[in-house]
């Protein structure tokens, strides 16, 4: 694993977990910071990890930009830092693996960003979800590109522009996370959905995950016509013929990846 300074990667079996590790900074996200996520999901997009979970260090999850970056930069620099962030959200949806958001305590602004962007999440009873910009100086443009996407406009409409902190009962039933359970449960309700998750073919997952995103925002004619094309194909993948196979010779599956 490479060294990193602001977090901390490590494996076990076929999951990857990427902990964002700056508590004193409530894990906001400097350029820094999102450069060494950005560097390390691509590196456990490559590998042959089934599965990623991204956490966070300390009491809260991740408070969003860090405002002593912003603050120091211009309109160019500031862009750049956008940008980066856009590009981190858009490899959490492109890399092949599962990721599952692993939350608890506070996640706000860009860190409800980052918990939108993953596949999946998993939070604690004590975690709460924002957009507080709202209520402040500089509005969450960014972070209600994929919170729209998983809570609708109304729902977006009412975090975007109160800034109100909703609780994590209230971002299950509005679809932001897939499940809340006690502080304690967190870490084995994340690891039982990420093995649910990644079970079955591992290449066939990674072509249907990418497949969804792509055809997710599109008019329901162009959504078809993306996934006619991908299911055709990926019936010719080896782990589809297997799982064919299998089920019709009544055996379990043999994955081949």
């Amino acid at each position: 694993m490479a060294d990193y300074q602001h977090i901390l990667v490590s494996r076990e079996n076929s999951v990857v977990r990427i902990t964002m590790n700056r508590p004193a900074r409530r894990n906001s996200l400097s350029y820094d910071h999102l450069t060494e996520l950005l560097a390390a999901f691509r590196s456990a997009g490559e590998s042959d990890a089934t599965g990623i979970v991204l956490a966070g260090e300390g009491p809260v999850f991740c408070a969003g930009h860090d405002f002593g970056d912003v603050a120091a930069r211009d309109l160019g620099g500031v862009r750049e830092l956008v940008l980066l962030c856009t590009e981190l959200m858009r490899t959490i949806e492109a890399v092949p693996q599962v990721v599952v958001a692993r939350v608890h305590g506070l996640a706000t602004a860009a860190g409800c960003q980052l918990v939108a962007s993953c596949d999946l999440a998993v939070a604690s009873e004590s975690a709460g979800f924002a957009l507080p910009g709202g209520a402040g100086g500089w509005f969450c443009h960014t972070p209600a590109v994929p919170v729209a996407r998983s809570v609708g406009r109304k729902r977006l409409m009412e975090l975007a522009l109160t800034g109100d902190v909703i609780t994590a009962v209230t971002a299950e039933r509005w679809g932001l996370v897939n499940q809340v359970v006690a502080d304690e449960s967190l870490d084995a309700a994340v690891a039982e959905l990420v093995r649910r998750a990644t079970r079955g073919s591992a290449v066939s997952k990674g072509w249907g995950k990418r497949t969804i995103y792509a055809q997710l925002d599109r008019p329901e004619g162009d959504a078809y016509a993306v996934a006619v094309e991908v299911m055709a194909a990926a019936s010719q993948l080896a782990g589809a013929r297997e799982g064919m196979a299998a089920f019709l010779e009544k055996r379990a599956a043999v994955w081949p990846d």
